[in-house]
């Protein structure tokens, strides 16, 4: 006999490999809150065994996965992995503002009085006594190579002031959008 005569075969390692990815990757949608998997491109069935899956525990969740992992051979994986990982990296947003703290935050040890007169300007609820201090404990703290705990209270106080006056920002404008 000839090698065109035998039927071949899938690799049963190979086969399982691929059903624990899919098993994984609906223990994952499973866990995905309902904003985000609105964003997951999937079918009209998929999504009802998603939600059911959310509903169950144990046993009955093991059949789900399993139903979810067979059902998951009709849609596009590549696409949903795909929108799974954008999902999980930080946008780019959110880097840029992480990276305006570290610099004001930086600028503020280094001395930077302009800068920390501009902060007063854009946010008046400034504690500017305990952002000096703050500033004041960094820099020894930086001169004597301690660990760098007031560094990170400032870092803190910066992103807690940026983050309340964009909520306050956001309820101004949405009260106004309301009359």
């Amino acid at each position: 006999m000839s090698d065109s005569e035998y039927a071949i075969r899938p690799n049963k390692t190979q086969i399982k490999r691929e059903i624990k990815v899919l098993n994984d990757l609906g223990k994952e949608l499973i866990a995905l809150p309902e904003g985000s998997l609105k964003k997951v491109p999937l079918s009209d069935i998929m999504r009802e065994a998603i939600s059911d899956g959310k509903r169950f525990s144990r046993g009955a969740l093991q059949r789900q996965l399993r139903r979810i992992a067979s059902l998951m051979q009709h849609e596009d994986v590549a696409a949903i992995q795909l929108e799974l990982a954008r999902q999980k990296q930080p946008s780019k947003q959110q880097t840029a503002e992480f990276h305006q703290l570290e610099q004001w935050r930086d600028r503020l040890i280094d001395g930077d009085e302009k800068l920390l007169s501009d902060l007063i300007d854009q946010f008046p609820a400034i504690d500017r006594q305990y952002v000096r201090q703050l500033t004041r404990n960094s820099a020894i703290e930086r001169k004597k190579e301690k660990p760098p705990k007031s560094s990170r209270a400032l870092f803190k106080y910066l992103a807690e002031l940026k983050k309340s006056s964009a909520t306050s920002v956001v309820s101004e404008t949405s009260g106004e959008t309301t009359k």
